[in-house]
């Protein structure tokens, strides 16, 4: 008898959840129920969060790095600082049990698309598609439902925008960018993160060891300061 390859089962396995969900947002949407599966939402993107609290979000981009997530969750346990994490469908469907140890030590989790398009550059249909496809497979792979979307690269257009209303969904960019996928510095990282600290900051990050480097610096920065770092949904709460 052949012993089963695990890696590749679980790759099957995955394709098929993927192809089902996929079958089963083609038909709700050609039936007109995907623009009422949620609830209404502003359209306008939001570059920051309620300027009156002190409140500073470190929020973090997923569809790489994963070797880099444990250890920034590992950081944030220390110092009891939650926050959210948008992730790509495809990593998603390639790391169920790391997508699921982010929930379970109570971070946030936002959409960040599937294939990491570039979201002016693509069709009402197929922003939905990106969306609602990642949406759906976290949902099954985790139980939660997300309402906060990420373009990836900060690209977006007005059809992203309407796709988003129209899915219940608050288009996240942010206040200051790290730039920690080009620039190799765990110095500059942090310079950039806490430059000019203001009460709805969104900082941009992405999972990479001189962010891991970083963070812990970027923390006590922000505690130290009078800040509470918390997650996007609290930090633009009105």
């Amino acid at each position: 008898m052949k012993k089963i390859d695990v890696k590749k089962f679980r790759n099957i396995i995955a394709n098929v959840v993927i192809c089902t969900i996929l079958v089963a947002v083609f038909a709700i949407s050609y039936a007109g129920g995907v623009l009422n599966v949620f609830s209404k939402t502003d359209t306008a993107p939001l570059y920051n969060g309620n300027l009156n609290n002190k409140n500073v979000t470190l929020m973090i981009n997923v569809y790489w790095g994963t070797e880099f997530i444990e250890p920034m969750l590992d950081i944030m346990k220390e110092y009891n600082v939650k926050t959210t994490f948008f992730v790509g469908g495809l990593w998603v469907s390639k790391n169920g049990d790391m997508l699921k140890k982010i929930v379970e030590q109570g971070h946030e989790i936002g959409n960040h698309g599937y294939y990491h398009k570039d979201h002016k550059q693509i069709s009402y249909e197929r922003n939905r598609e990106e969306i609602v496809v990642t949406h759906e497979l976290v949902k099954e792979i985790c139980g939660v439902e997300m309402n906060l979307f990420a373009p990836p690269s900060g690209s977006f257009s007005n059809d992203t925008l309407a796709v988003c209303e129209n899915l219940g969904y608050k288009t996240i960019m942010w206040t200051k960018d790290t730039i920690d996928w080009r620039d190799k510095d765990s110095d500059l990282i942090c310079a950039r993160a806490i430059k000019n600290p203001k009460g709805g900051d969104l900082i941009l990050m992405h999972p990479t060891q001189k962010t891991v480097d970083a963070l812990s610096s970027i923390i006590k920065f922000y505690v130290e300061n009078g800040f509470k770092i918390t997650n996007v949904s609290e930090n633009i709460a009105v």
